[in-house]
């Protein structure tokens, strides 16, 4: 922090974040029962419609009667906006502190929780500089804009999977709308509220990756992806790549390198789930504001309950 910015101030704000398939949600919940505490939505994908299996979104009887917000407020056709995110997000902890009770924010999607949370600004756009890149992905593929942008900004690179072709879009297009490195936009960890972050990690977190999915086949995510066919997810920007979707829109499209391979495709998202697990791992590893607590502890409710003040 500089010596002109201020320090947190404002409501304090409860977070529980760390990888997928780690029980982020159902303690959320136990906790917002115990403190009178709402949630806030971070995970980016269940800021979609009808996105729910394939996001594990609680359903309203795994809520435990806990105000929920920011939970299916975009159609599948809308791609991520992180800053339109960001003043939503603030809004909400504004109006649950106004109401007395504690912000609870939980979800795995790290840019979103710290832009939240943090100071961070987000720079404007270029449609000429987006269309140009956006007709080269197109044409190329991702993983020739991902060399570049690793080439360019290692630390981006890192932090970006190769196959998201949108947030690689957005940083090159960030790098030469400013001139700098993409990750110069990171800001040191400086909070704006007074904040205790909660991250959840457990040790046998590779085959629960891998049971989550089979799950969310047996509950029946290849119908969700019907559903939402008709209402524009296949060209869908941000929704259509969600791990899951992405592979099953694959295996229902004609044309499609997994054209009719199912089981090739739940293959698929379960590698390509487990490497999301092991970035997001990274990210958070690197906050050293996190407190982090094995899921599997039978006493995790209180170990987490004693982190918070008063």
């Amino acid at each position: 922090m500089t010596d002109t910015e201020a320090g947190p101030s404002g409501p304090v704000v409860v977070a529980v974040v760390g990888p997928t398939a780690t029980g982020k949600s159902d303690l959320a919940v136990a906790l917002a029962r115990r403190i009178g505490g709402e949630i806030i939505n971070a995970d980016s994908m269940q800021l979609y419609r009808g996105m729910d299996i394939g996001t594990a979104k609680l359903s309203p009887d795994e809520r435990g009667g806990v105000a929920h917000h920011l939970l299916d407020i975009w159609p599948v056709t809308k791609s991520a906006a992180v800053a339109e995110y960001q003043q939503l997000a603030r809004d909400a902890i504004a109006d649950i502190a106004g109401r007395g009770h504690t912000p609870v924010l939980v979800g795995g999607s790290g840019l979103y929780v710290r832009a939240t949370l943090d100071r961070l600004q987000f720079p404007g756009e270029s449609a000429d500089i987006r269309a140009r890149l956006t007709a080269e992905l197109a044409e190329v593929g991702p993983a020739v804009l991902h060399a570049r942008l690793a080439r360019q900004d290692p630390a981006a690179g890192a932090a970006i999977l190769p196959s998201n072709g949108r947030r690689i879009v957005r940083a090159l297009e960030v790098m030469e709308l400013t001139g700098g490195l993409f990750t110069a936009r990171m800001p040191g960890f400086s909070s704006i509220y007074p904040t205790v972050q909660i991250a959840l990690e457990h040790p046998d977190l590779q085959h629960r990756v891998r049971q989550r999915v089979l799950r969310m086949m047996e509950r029946g995510l290849l119908d969700e992806v019907r559903r939402l066919l008709p209402l524009g997810l296949r060209d869908s920007p941000t929704a259509g790549k969600a791990l899951g979707y992405q592979q099953l829109l694959a295996v229902l499209d004609e044309q499609g390198e997994l054209r009719g391979d199912l089981a090739g495709a739940v293959e698929l998202t379960v590698s390509r789930t487990w490497r999301f697990v092991r970035r997001q791992r990274s990210w958070f590893g690197r906050d050293p504001r996190l407190h982090w607590l094995d899921a599997t502890a039978p006493d995790l409710l209180d170990r987490a309950l004693a982190l918070l003040p008063g």
